[in-house]
């Protein structure tokens, strides 16, 4: 449980942040964003168009993104475009953080589907598995810092607390809310509607968090629908201290 004095210190931490940046810009003001208890939990699905098997572990990942506490993400990664179709949703950085999560987590090798919890534990991409998953990994969170958005939607402030060994950022995380449809036109998947629930537009590290409060820009959306995930990320074995989400600004 939380104590009065550390909360309350976290609050004027990022109480004074706000302050000084709204001294610059004086109709700015702010509002907290925050998950209801307990703290959300991260579920990043990596999947590719032309895998045969990742329609079905979308599907998964759509009905586990419906339940309270939980952040689903899901990345299109581009290594099986050799197979006849181009992901249209994939970016190379997707890869390069499934790849990160290997190394961190000792996984022999890259795959679809393959889930990843909170980046502490890969999971099967079955929806009683994740559930069991994300409710040992709730259990986890100890006094995670606080995360606040302005409410113009251009800055986060993340306050105080315990920063892991080797230190930590914050990394932005761009996605469409919701779940879209691609005709897929080649590969294994070919003449299929596959579903994509939340889909990353993009990833970007905003800067270090030490354990002191700090306020950052936050990437501007592409379009007015997408939404931001702001996720406290160790450097080192990749576990996600706590994450928050900005709805379409």
């Amino acid at each position: 449980m939380r104590t009065w004095g550390w909360t309350f210190s976290v609050a004027v931490g990022l109480t004074v942040l706000f302050a000084a940046a709204s001294s610059a810009q004086p109709s700015a003001t702010r509002v907290r964003h925050r998950a209801p208890p307990p703290e959300p939990v991260v579920v990043e699905l990596f999947t590719a168009q032309g895998c045969a098997g990742c329609p079905e572990a979308n599907a998964r990942i759509e009905t586990v993104a419906a339940e309270p506490g939980v952040i689903a993400l899901t990345y299109a990664v581009d290594y099986w475009d050799y197979l006849g179709w181009t992901d249209t949703f994939a970016r190379p950085e997707f890869a390069q953080r499934q790849r990160d999560y290997r190394r961190a987590l000792r996984i022999r090798n890259v795959s679809t589907p393959q889930v990843v919890i909170d980046g502490r534990r890969a999971a099967p991409a079955n929806v009683e598995a994740l559930q069991v998953a994300i409710g040992e990994e709730a259990s986890r969170r100890v006094f995670p810092p606080e995360i606040e958005f302005r409410e113009t939607g251009d800055r986060v402030g993340v306050g105080s607390g315990r920063a892991p060994a080797g230190g930590a950022e914050v990394v932005a995380v761009v996605y469409t809310p919701g779940p879209q449809t691609v005709e897929i036109g080649g590969g294994d998947n070919r003449g299929q509607k596959v579903r994509h629930m939340n889909v990353v537009r993009s990833v970007r590290v905003l800067g270090p968090w030490t354990g002191r409060p700090v306020l950052y820009a936050l990437p501007d959306p592409n379009t007015p629908d997408q939404a931001v995930a702001v996720l406290v990320q160790s450097r080192d074995d990749r576990r996600i201290l706590t994450a928050a989400v900005l709805e379409g600004r």
